[in-house]
């Protein structure tokens, strides 16, 4: 969906509005032994190394219009992994973006972050695991945040596809305010009803969503889950025609339990 601007909006100076769009992503997935839990931390830690991460703040950086200063990334020992991005809005040649991106450290482990003038984007992965019940988690936390006429909404697509979460947690918020030429303050500078509204047909079709939004505060929350449900997808080091009926049972219970206590922010007690 095309973010539609306010008509007839002519402004005072520059654009102080600040627009954020923040979701946590998830993957979940059954991983029965010790060696198989090692193997999916390990298999998550190279599919989201930094250089994998740098490319995705890359892309975004074009969906936004921006322009790349600078890099700095980390792989950690023995996982994680830190990338800073410098990006700008401006046309005009910059001394650093002659320079080569450098080998650094950055702020955190499996850590993304991304400047735009007064603006940042910032990805964070956590993989953990349950030590006794097998179920495996893969969380990333994205931020972006864009001042002036840019809005992150169009990076949304991009992102969900790129992470394919099982289930995402997605705000959008508008704040402060900007001026138009007689002073009146504008505290959202384009029109939205609902973070669905800017998703795919094809993203509308897989999740099921519900929506929590403060429209009188321009605050914006949808909730995404998986419809559908293959074993065989949550599976890591076997497939569910090597499992016994019960055994493949007692699974999806556990990966249905798990998603919906994430889902729903609560745990849910054994009946």
């Amino acid at each position: 969906m095309e973010i539609k601007p306010l008509k007839d909006l002519k402004l005072y100076g520059f654009n102080n509005l600040t627009k954020t769009l923040s979701f946590n992503m998830y993957d979940i997935c059954y991983a029965k032994s010790t060696e198989h839990r090692q193997a999916y931390i390990e298999y998550i830690d190279d599919e989201y190394n930094s250089d994998r991460l740098a490319r995705i703040l890359t892309d975004v950086a074009d969906i936004v219009g921006a322009r790349i200063l600078n890099i700095a990334k980390q792989d950690y020992d023995p996982q994680g992994a830190s990338v800073t991005m410098l990006i700008s809005e401006e046309q005009e040649e910059h001394p650093l973006s002659k320079t080569e991106p450098a080998n650094l450290t950055g702020p955190l482990p499996t850590t993304v972050v991304a400047h735009l003038d007064k603006s940042h984007i910032t990805v964070h992965t956590y993989p953990e695991s349950h030590p006794n019940k097998g179920i495996s988690t893969f969380r990333a936390d994205i931020d972006v945040s864009t001042c002036g006429k840019i809005s992150p909404l169009t990076t949304l697509n991009y992102l969900v596809t790129t992470f394919s979460p099982d289930i995402a947690i997605i705000d959008y918020r508008v704040r402060g305010f900007t001026r138009d030429l007689n002073g009146k303050k504008f505290f959202i500078d384009h029109k939205i009803s609902s973070i669905q509204n800017y998703l795919s047909e094809e993203q509308n079709e897989l999740y099921q969503m519900i929506d929590v939004n403060v429209y009188q505060e321009n605050i914006f929350h949808t909730k995404m889950i998986l419809k559908d449900f293959d074993l065989d997808n949550y599976l890591f080091g076997m497939a569910k025609k090597e499992l016994p009926p019960k055994e493949k049972k007692k699974i999806k219970q556990r990966l249905i339990k798990e998603m919906a206590e994430i889902y729903h922010g609560k745990n849910i007690p054994k009946v």
